[in-house]
């Protein structure tokens, strides 16, 4: 063999390693994540959706990566953020926070798998054919914020019991259009007048809790929805400065200086869900993998805001209490 076919052959044998060694390397699988909120004020949720995945084997960094998009409280930004997800060729999505979130996702792929979280009905929403059998590419975690609101009235009612006016907070759009009439009638039941009030912004909300001084309600109930979940801050403030008795969807509302709270434990339902992410990067397909139903319900209330609204927290609901802040 003379020289120059024998160069010739190890040059082709090296050029031809990095190619076998790339082909035969899998790449990291890419979870496209879309939330409806604001990161920082989602952060104990995503640790649960952490935790998840490393229970089923992921480490983000080491053999799985993420695409957060947020759409910081802005809905009309959805679409636009799945769009690029799929663009991208994620691997699975994640769809969390407002309805919109999920059927954006539904929408703009029916081949890429979609894991949600939702509080609403997924089967009345549309999101599957059946809790069993989902079907499509879609399934999730349901934790039944909506249809604790009537839980919620009757809590609100033992803690109140005199007060014939209570307000609602809400909205438009959001998860209680689908119960409205249901939670009105239960209203009727307790000898109680229902206000709804609409706030879709952060002004929205200071002008709903200035109607307080027109209607005078004996109470308030906070409708269950991401946006609202988000300025909790803003609402607990309100709640203090107009010294009106409140009940919320989750304990970061109490723990925010907040009175009650009545609801699942988001932290747990995002857990379940980097669950069933890593399940599917496993092999599993969406249509496999049953509706999980979240089934950490948690009643908490704050007795330092009690002590401040002049309110004596019955015996009943104290000893029901799943955590009592002091």
């Amino acid at each position: 063999m003379d020289r120059r076919a024998f160069i010739g052959r190890v040059a082709g044998g090296v050029l031809a390693v990095p190619l076998t060694t790339r082909a035969q390397t899998p790449s990291m699988p890419v979870i496209g994540f879309l939330g409806s909120a604001s990161p920082a004020q989602f952060a104990p949720y995503v640790a649960g959706f952490r935790r998840g995945l490393n229970e089923t084997g992921y480490v983000e960094g080491k053999n799985v990566a993420i695409e957060f998009r947020w759409a910081e409280g802005h809905y009309d930004r959805i679409p636009a953020l799945v769009a690029d997800l799929v663009h991208r060729q994620v691997a699975v999505i994640f769809a969390t926070g407002a309805g919109r979130a999920v059927q954006a996702a539904k929408a703009a792929t029916a081949t890429i798998p979609i894991v949600f979280t939702t509080g609403r009905d997924p089967v009345e929403t549309g999101y599957v054919a059946s809790l069993s059998h989902p079907g499509g590419n879609l399934t999730g975690i349901n934790f039944f914020t909506s249809e604790l609101m009537e839980k919620r009235l009757e809590l609100l009612h033992a803690l109140v019991p005199k007060a014939t006016v209570i307000a609602c907070i809400v909205n438009p759009g959001g998860a209680i259009q689908f119960r409205a009439r249901e939670l009105e009638e239960r209203a009727r039941t307790f000898g109680l007048q229902l206000q709804l009030l609409s706030a879709a912004n952060g002004q929205e909300i200071d002008a709903a809790f200035a109607t307080f001084v027109q209607l005078r309600p004996g109470a308030l109930l906070v409708d269950s929805d991401i946006f609202f979940n988000a300025r909790r801050e803003q609402f607990v403030a309100l709640a203090a400065r107009y010294k009106v008795p409140a009940i919320y969807d989750l304990r970061e509302y109490v723990a925010a200086g907040g009175l009650m709270s009545y609801g699942a434990s988001l932290s747990e339902a995002w857990r379940l869900a980097g669950i069933y992410v890593g399940k599917i990067l496993n092999g599993v397909k969406p249509a496999d993998l049953p509706v999980m139903q979240s089934t950490k319900i948690e009643l908490v209330i704050n007795l330092k805001t009690a002590k401040a609204l002049g309110i004596a927290i019955p015996q009943l609901l104290l000893v029901r209490a799943d955590e009592v802040i002091q």
